[in-house]
C-alpha cells in the first residue's frame, strides 16, 4: 500500500472519530446541564430546609453531617444525600426501635386494632419515601456529574484527534507518491531451496 494512501486513511478515519466525539461529547454536556437543571428544580421546589447548624435538631453527634448545610435550601444531589442518610435515616430509626416500615407494616397486619403499629407504619412509609426521592435525585446528580466529566473527556480527545489527523494529512502531502508501507519481506528460505 502506498503510504500517502494510508495516511490518507488513517486521516480521514481520524476525522470522522472528530465529529463522533465531538457529537457525543455535545450530548453529555447537554446530558449534564438537563439532569442538574432538572435535580435543582425538584428539589426547590419541595422547600426543604437544613436546620441551622446550631440548632438542638442537629446537635446529636450522629447529625454532624447535617452542620455543613445549617439553614441552607435543599437543593443539590449533595445536599440530598446528607438529608437522607444523617437526618431522615436517623429519626427513622427511632419510630419503631429500627424496624423497617416492611416490618412494622407486617405487624400492623397481624394485629389491625394496634394504632401505635398503624402510627408508626405510617411515619415509617412517608420517612422511607421520602428518604428514596432524595436518594434518586442524589442518583442522577451524581450520574449528571459523571456526564460533565465525560463530555470535557470526548471534547480533549476531539482536539487531539483533530490535531493528529491534521498532522497526518500533512505528512500525506510530504511523503513521495512512490512510497510503500507494509510491504511484505521475500522469503529467504525458498530462495535458497530453489537455487
Amino acid at each position: 500500500m502506498r503510504r500517502r494512501a494510508f495516511d490518507t486513511l488513517v486521516s480521514a478515519v481520524g476525522m470522522f472519530l472528530v465529529l463522533v466525539l465531538i457529537v457525543a461529547g455535545s450530548l453529555l454536556a447537554w446530558g449534564h446541564y438537563y439532569i442538574g437543571n432538572q435535580v435543582h428544580t425538584q428539589l426547590a421546589s419541595q422547600q426543604i430546609y437544613f436546620p441551622a447548624a446550631n440548632s438542638p435538631a442537629v446537635a446529636a453527634p450522629e447529625f454532624a453531617a447535617m452542620r455543613q448545610y445549617g439553614g441552607q435550601l435543599l437543593t443539590t444531589g449533595a445536599q440530598a444525600e446528607v438529608y437522607a442518610d444523617h437526618f431522615i435515616a436517623n429519626h427513622i430509626k427511632e419510630v419503631a426501635g429500627g424496624k423497617t416500615y416492611a416490618q412494622v407494616s407486617a405487624l400492623a397486619m397481624q394485629q389491625p386494632k394496634n394504632q401505635t403499629l398503624a402510627n408508626q407504619a405510617n411515619t415509617l412509609f412517608k420517612g422511607e419515601t421520602l428518604r428514596s426521592i432524595l436518594l434518586t435525585a442524589y442518583a442522577f446528580d451524581t450520574i449528571g456529574m459523571i456526564m460533565g466529566y465525560a463530555s470535557i473527556g470526548a471534547f480533549v480527545a476531539a482536539a487531539v484527534l483533530l490535531v493528529l489527523s491534521i498532522f497526518g494529512l500533512y505528512h500525506a502531502r510530504k511523503t513521495d507518491p512512490t512510497e510503500e508501507i507494509l510491504i511484505p519481506e521475500p522469503d529467504f528460505q525458498s530462495v535458497r531451496a530453489s537455487a
